[in-house]
């Protein structure tokens, strides 16, 4: 099994396909690096070197007590990219995942990196406050945890109807997305699911977005129940100078799913550009 291990001394499961221009994937919370196999598998095949990892806590990676805040998810991306020597790289993340990736370009600069996709990413910030009035009211948060200690499982099996959009009338989900959801939420940490709901509600990104110099592109579900696409990426791409932006009406919070064949083409579009 591939892992490198960060200066803190967590491994880190990283998977490693394909040659040619590298692009890196941050997962979504609770999931892990398998939820971007649909991406990676196309890009292999369109000439690109793909690399996922499962962040600190998740996955096939060590369930470790620290570091599961935004600052120790990316210093887990900086370990890969430094250990596989990675430049000129297209950081890739979806949902906390996309703080992932905005952390790691304002804490460890974009001098091995050429371009950024933040996908239905938690940036700006997801928590309501005075001066984000338009956010989630503490209380949403406070009830995924108490949820998640109750009753993870079944927590896990009713998240994912609304990750994928299943609730909505005419949605074609199939039962096996649904399920492979449960099954990757089941292999994280309890204390690393539950301590990063504080790290994707919490961290406020808004002054750190208008320092990301790379090319960037913004792409979200206009029916996300999970990350409101107001609050996020609408404001997100007016913060990043320069960003594209790319939304998809209807489209839920797992979108890579869903829409797999047109967030395929789009992604590689804005590669190749």
């Amino acid at each position: 099994m591939s892992t490198v291990t960060t200066k803190d001394g967590v491994e880190i499961y990283y998977k490693d396909w394909g040659e040619g221009p590298a692009v890196t994937f941050s997962h979504g919370w609770p999931l892990n690096a398998d939820a971007w196999d649909g991406q990676m598998h196309f890009l292999v095949r369109n000439g690109f070197r793909v690399v996922a990892h499962d962040r600190r806590g998740h996955g096939r990676s060590s369930q470790v007590a620290w570091g599961n805040d935004m600052d120790g998810y990316a210093d887990d991306l900086a370990a890969v990219i430094e250990a596989l020597d990675l430049d000129g790289v297209t950081t890739v993340g979806h949902s906390t995942g996309g703080g992932e990736v905005a952390r790691y370009l304002t804490r460890h600069g974009t001098g091995r990196v050429a371009k950024a996709v933040l996908m239905s990413a938690v940036p700006p910030v997801m928590l309501q406050s005075e001066t984000n009035p338009e956010g989630l009211p503490r209380e949403v948060f406070d009830g995924l945890r108490r949820s998640l200690v109750n009753d993870r499982s079944q927590f896990y099996r009713d998240l994912a109807v609304q990750f994928y959009g299943a609730n909505r009338d005419g949605a074609d989900v199939s039962q096996g997305i649904l399920d492979q959801f449960w099954l990757w939420s089941m292999q994280s940490g309890l204390i690393n699911a539950y301590d990063s709901i504080k790290a994707f509600s919490e961290t406020d990104f808004t002054d750190e977005l208008p320092r990301i110099d790379v090319p960037t592109l913004v792409m979200h579900g206009e029916d996300d129940q999970i990350v409101p696409v107001k609050d996020s990426a609408r404001r997100t791409a007016r913060l990043i100078p320069g960003a594209e932006e790319i939304y998809y009406p209807g489209a839920p919070h797992g979108l890579t799913a869903t829409m797999q064949d047109r967030v395929n083409e789009d992604l590689l579009a804005f590669l190749r550009r």
